[in-house]
């Protein structure tokens, strides 16, 4: 193809470039990866694109997603009337909602019992306005993670019973917590678990169990984070009471769509599919969230500078980490307070001390993770690989941060990674918290849950990308040898499949505003929906700067005159960093997600780099 035709239409895939397999012909990138096209139906993008009335690459990108042409529609413009399904199809959703609206009839004192992270602080925020709409007062309790460990212990469900609570809503927990929850009956207080965690063939004696990852489970909606859960049972009982005539002008029916910033904000941080009905979940709470509706979240976007219309990045990464501070090193409780206040003030003063915990937990990860790595170097070398998973264990690490090393390790080494604190357990014995994340086709919850079977853990849980357990420090070794044997078949299948699947290739001149307002269409981007990657050939690179601790902004070029900015987070000291700050003068083929550079303005556009690849390297 001519650089003529190139600049007469950028956007359409380069095909003279493109090898019979690898894209580009990169076999072998700076970050070890083959570059592979994602894969789609030339002629179903055609249809997408004509029948939607958007260009071809809007219609390339919902093909190579797996959208079919007669389900494009609704995936294009996701909303709950298309996509909500039945709350009542999930098991014991409607026993759940019956015993709630039983307990406020009578009078019953009712406690919400959250994790700390932003899924459970959204799930007891989103209950908590919603029985304040029904004019009902809950006590909501957050567990101390560094006390109280995660889920519902016997000591909480105690004091709780000794407050007079009659029934207690557990959220994004519980769904193994047999002890605890036989502790709670036994004391005579009911507990419904509202959770999305995966679950065993026994399950706790409680009044009801509402989870979608329930084995006997049918309903189909197991993507749900707790938070859409929690919303589904707020669902329910609106419908149980309207049809019962409980409202009146007097009593009104609570407006559910007013809570979709919080479920918005809850789903995309927990990491979950932004598929189905999560999809429209996330898409109508972003919508609501730019309305700055909700006192906490207007005081959480203030104190993150988010000066435009939020979109799952500002969620997941400017609003989430800061919800999430308080549970991690601050006050746990913070974050479902923050959300479920009406109070401006309150939500101000709030905000500032999660802003100001985040801060703090940022120098506490760094110093852990710097630890953590040296550990790992120590034992596979600078240039070696880990053993299926990469372990980390350390005394006097900060439990709340080992989950966010976790995620650094995996994505350096792209394996599962478990990240172990010791610390004193109750009894005066050493005992271990870990936190692990996994890669994409290596189900970890699983592996936790045997690991449990098996006797090497005090407790555990979780689901497919992330885990936590409890071990014994002596059983730490036989838990990691089990680890790596339980899953080294599919860590060897998954990492052999791994490669940077690229949606399109196209010219630097390619790369405008107007791009980036069509892909953004087919957004909500995150799990399950990843955002298009961009391939950009044949481009000069002019700088490659330092900035921060180990970041890389680099400018290239491209033989039409064209440049962008690229920034390459978290790279400076890794390999594709090394050579990117000794390649100046030469030429690359470059990949990543295009976004607008909102400081420089003027619709200029800018690249955050996946990967690259020196054009010339064996």
């Amino acid at each position: 193809m001519t650089e003529q035709a190139e600049n007469e239409n950028p956007n359409e895939p380069l095909e003279a470039l493109l090898g019979p397999d690898a894209l580009l012909g990169v076999t072998n990138s700076a970050l070890g990866q083959r570059w592979l096209q994602r894969p789609f139906i030339a002629r179903h993008a055609q249809a997408i694109s004509d029948q939607l009335g958007v260009s071809l690459t809007v219609g390339q990108l919902i093909s190579g997603r797996g959208v079919s042409v007669e389900d494009a529609a609704v995936f294009f413009k996701p909303s709950l009337r298309d996509l909500m399904p039945d709350p009542a199809s999930i098991l014991d959703m409607t026993v759940g909602a019956r015993r709630i609206i039983r307990a406020i009839d009578s009078g019953e004192k009712i406690a919400i019992f959250g994790d700390y992270d932003v899924d459970g602080a959204t799930s007891s925020a989103l209950l908590t306005r919603y029985f304040k709409a029904l004019g009902v007062d809950v006590r909501v309790y957050i567990p101390d993670r560094m006390v109280e460990g995660y889920g519902p212990n016997a000591a909480a469900m105690d004091s709780l019973r000794r407050e007079g609570m009659d029934l207690v809503i557990t959220v994004d927990c519980g769904t193994l917590s047999y002890e605890p929850l036989k502790a709670a009956k036994d004391m005579g207080l009911e507990v419904i678990v509202v959770d999305h965690h995966k679950a065993e063939p026994t399950l706790p004696d409680v009044a009801a169990l509402i989870n979608p990852n329930r084995l006997d489970d049918e309903s189909g909606q197991g993507q749900l984070a707790a938070v859409g859960v929690a919303f589904m049972l707020a669902v329910e009982i609106n419908k149980l009471l309207r049809e019962a005539s409980w409202f009146n002008t007097d009593r009104p029916e609570p407006d559910l769509r007013l809570l979709l910033d919080i479920v918005a904000l809850g789903t995309v941080c927990d990491v979950v599919p932004l598929t189905g009905v999560n999809r429209a979940l996330v898409t109508q709470g972003l919508k609501v969230m730019a309305q700055r509706r909700n006192a906490g979240i207007t005081a959480l976007a203030d104190v993150g500078r988010v000066s435009e219309a939020p979109g799952t990045y500002h969620a997941g990464f400017v609003l989430g980490p800061r919800v999430n501070a308080g549970g991690r090193v601050g006050e746990a409780g913070l974050g479902a307070r923050l959300l479920a206040t009406d109070n401006a003030d309150e939500a101000r003063q709030i905000a500032e001390k999660l802003d100001q915990h985040n801060g703090e937990r940022r120098v506490i990860e760094a110093d852990v993770l710097k630890e953590a790595l040296a550990q790992v170097e120590a034992a596979v070398g600078l240039t070696g690989a880990p053993d299926t998973v990469v372990i980390a264990c350390g005394e006097g690490w900060h439990a709340g941060v080992i989950g966010i090393v976790a995620s650094r390790l995996k994505d350096k080494y792209r394996l599962p990674t478990l990240v172990i604190a010791l610390e004193n357990g109750p009894n005066g014995t050493k005992e271990g918290k870990g936190s692990a994340r996994s890669i994409s086709g290596v189900d970890l919850g699983a592996a936790v849950i045997e690991a449990q079977h098996k006797g090497l853990l005090i407790k555990g849980g979780g689901h497919a990308m992330a885990a936590g357990l409890t071990v014994a420090a002596d059983k730490i070794d036989a838990l990691c040898a089990f680890l790596r044997d339980h899953m080294r078949a599919a860590v060897a299948k998954a990492s052999s499949s791994q490669a940077l699947k690229i949606d399109t290739v196209i010219a630097l001149s390619g790369a405008t505003a107007d791009l980036i307002d069509d892909i953004e269409r087919v957004g909500p981007f995150g799990a399950g929906n990843p955002g298009p990657h961009f391939a950009i050939p044949e481009v000069d690179l002019l700088k490659a700067d330092r900035v921060g601790e180990n970041h890389l902004r680099c400018i290239f070029k491209s033989k039409d005159g064209s440049s962008i900015k690229a920034m390459a987070f978290r790279q400076a000291d890794e390999p594709l960093g090394h050579l990117l700050q000794t390649g100046i003068g030469r030429r690359f083929h470059i990949a990543g997600k295009l976004k607008k550079d909102t400081w420089a303005g003027g619709g200029k556009v800018e690249i955050m780099l996946d990967d690259v690849a020196l054009i010339g390297a064996p």
